[in-house]
C-alpha cells in the first residue's frame, strides 16, 4: 500500500510516518508534504504515481488542506489529522471521514487503517469520489471552530527569561534575513519561531493581513493607506517599520475588501 503525508509539522510528520510503517513495515511512504502549494504541485507532476491512502493536516503552512482535495480534484481516501477536540472531531465524522486528534495516537491510527481497509474492502468497485466530504459543510464547521482557536497569544524567549505576548499588544510580523520578528505596540521587536506563512493560518484574518512577503500586520497599527498610480498602496504603519511597506499588486483588491470589512 502506498501512503502520502501532507503535514507541515515535521515532528508530527515523522512520528506519522514512525507509526505507519510500525503498523506494517511494507507500507510505502511515497513524500512528506508541508504545502497546499507543494501537494498540488505532487499529484499534478505523479499523475501515474497515486497513493491509495492520505493522511492530511488540516492547517498546512499556506492554507487549509481542503484546498487540495478542490484544486486536484482529488479523490483518493484521506484521513486527517487535527488538534480539534472530541466535539469537533465527531462533528467532521458524521461526513463519513476519519480523523486522527494530534498528537496521534498508535492505537487509533491502527483503528482507522483498519476500517480504510474493511471499506475498501467491502465496497470494491465503487467509486470512491461518492465518499468524498461535503466540502460546504466541512468548511461551515471549520470556521465555527476557529473562532476559538486562533492564537492569542505567543512565548518569546529573550535570552534567559521567556515572555508571554498577547496578540494584542502587536502591531505586525516583518520577515527579514530569512528570521521572522514581531514588532509590539511600544516599539520592541522580538524574533519568532514561526514563519509568516504559518502565522496566516494561525492568526483572526479579521485582526492581521499579509500585504505581501514581507509583512504581516494588524488593522491597528495601519496609520495611513497611501494610493499611487497603477493601484499600487503604501502603508505607514505605527510603529513606523524599518522598510517601506507596500500591498502586493495580487493582493490590492483583498486588502481593500479586508479595510472595509
Amino acid at each position: 500500500m502506498n501512503v502520502l503525508i501532507i503535514e507541515d509539522e515535521r515532528l508530527t510528520a515523522n512520528r506519522l510516518e514512525s507509526l505507519i510503517r510500525r503498523y506494517d513495515p511494507a507500507i510505502s511512504v511515497l513524500a512528506i508534504l508541508p504545502s497546499v502549494e507543494g501537494a498540488v504541485a505532487w499529484f499534478r507532476q505523479n499523475t501515474q504515481t497515486r497513493p491509495d491512502l492520505v493522511f492530511m493536516d488540516i492547517h498546512l503552512e499556506d492554507g487549509l488542506g481542503f484546498r487540495i482535495i478542490e484544486q486536484v480534484q482529488l479523490t483518493t481516501p484521506i484521513i486527517f489529522t487535527t488538534a480539534y477536540d472530541e466535539y469537533m472531531i465527531q462533528a467532521f465524522k458524521v461526513n463519513s471521514i476519519d480523523y486522527l486528534l494530534k498528537p496521534v495516537n498508535y492505537d487509533e491510527l491502527v483503528a482507522a487503517i483498519d476500517k480504510f481497509k474493511a471499506l475498501k474492502q467491502q465496497f470494491a468497485g465503487v467509486s470512491v469520489a461518492a465518499t468524498q466530504p461535503d466540502m460546504e459543510i466541512l468548511m461551515s464547521f471549520l470556521g465555527k471552530a476557529r473562532e476559538d482557536t486562533y492564537k492569542d497569544r505567543f512565548m518569546i524567549t529573550i535570552g534567559t527569561k521567556i515572555r508571554s505576548i498577547s496578540t494584542t499588544e502587536i502591531a505586525y510580523f516583518f520577515l527579514e534575513e530569512k528570521m521572522t520578528f514581531l514588532v509590539t505596540r511600544d516599539n520592541l521587536t522580538l524574533p519568532v519561531d514561526y514563519p509568516l506563512d504559518k502565522l496566516t493560518t494561525l492568526l483572526d484574518p479579521k485582526l492581521f493581513f499579509r500585504v505581501s512577503r514581507q509583512f504581516l500586520i494588524s488593522l491597528s497599527s495601519i496609520q495611513t493607506v497611501h494610493a499611487f498610480s497603477a493601484g499600487k498602496l503604501k502603508v505607514d504603519l505605527l510603529p513606523k517599520a524599518r522598510h517601506e511597506v507596500f500591498v502586493s499588486g495580487d493582493r490590492v483588491a483583498d486588502f481593500k475588501e479586508w479595510l472595509g470589512k
